[in-house]
């Protein structure tokens, strides 16, 4: 019998791929236990079942639908704006030693500035509703962006620069076929980790700006209405959807760079 066939290397396939379910599934029974045998006071933590109700409850009125979808695209518009500068700059900062004189230093000034330090300011010039609210998202997932493609390109290995001045490449097609795939790793870096932050800032913003159809309302009602099966409901939609986009940004990095290699 080969080795990669036999029950012991099955049983390990099979627990290396529901090992990252095991402390949900442990948090999930302890959950149920606590509710069963009344270790806590259901008014604080509803049972799973009653979370279970209210979910089904807001699939039949569309209604959590809606915020859902409200809060993606506002996620969305914001990551698009912020990342394709965050892009642009980073490309301009490292290829010209110029602009990285000139820029750099106060770029790197604005990064030690926590994120919703920015809110106070971008309500005043944007407002607390829609406006704001995405330039909110866009200023997260700038950061990253910027900083990633920025040092993707300026630290490239000496050796393709050389190599490339020896092929008598000219500017563009070092940035083609040089600069960029060899940069790809660290922009998709950036690109993972303002997806993220972006994700993050939208819940913030609507949580903290104006009240507009979006998850972050919705927490904000079940908090002031003590709907604690809603508010679990919300917390448990926001932890699929960050689970989906960080697992979504893994398999295309992987993909695409893959190809690239080949």
């Amino acid at each position: 019998m080969r080795a990669e066939t036999s029950p012991f290397h099955r049983l390990s396939n099979i627990t290396h791929y529901w090992r990252p379910f095991a402390a949900f599934g442990i948090a999930l029974l302890f959950w149920l236990a606590a509710s069963r045998f009344g270790w806590v006071d259901p008014r604080f933590l509803p049972s799973p079942g009653s979370v279970a109700s209210r979910a089904a409850t807001e699939l039949t009125t569309g209604t959590l639908a809606f915020d859902v979808a409200e809060s993606l695209r506002r996620n969305l518009t914001g990551f698009a704006i912020g990342a394709s500068a965050g892009l642009f700059l980073g490309l301009v900062l490292g290829f010209s030693r110029t602009a990285e004189r000139i820029v750099g230093p106060t770029l790197l000034a604005f990064r030690q500035i926590a994120l919703f330090a920015w809110v106070p300011l971008i309500s005043v010039w944007f407002g607390g509703a829609e406006a704001g609210k995405i330039a909110f998202i866009a200023v997260a997932a700038f950061q990253p962006v910027v900083i990633n493609t920025w040092r993707g390109v300026r630290d490239l290995p000496a050796a393709y620069r050389e190599l490339s001045a020896v092929l008598l490449f000219s500017r563009l097609d070092f940035a083609r076929l040089v600069a960029l795939p060899g940069a790809l790793p660290a922009i998709f870096t950036g690109l993972h980790s303002g997806l993220i932050y972006a994700w993050l800032a939208t819940l913030g913003s609507e949580l903290f700006l104006n009240v507009t159809p979006g998850i972050g309302g919705r927490l904000n009602e079940a908090s002031q209405l003590f709907e604690m099966d809603l508010l679990f409901l919300g917390i448990i939609v926001l932890a699929g959807i960050g689970l989906f986009y960080n697992s979504s940004a893994l398999w295309l990095e992987t993909w695409i760079l893959r190809r690239r290699t080949r």
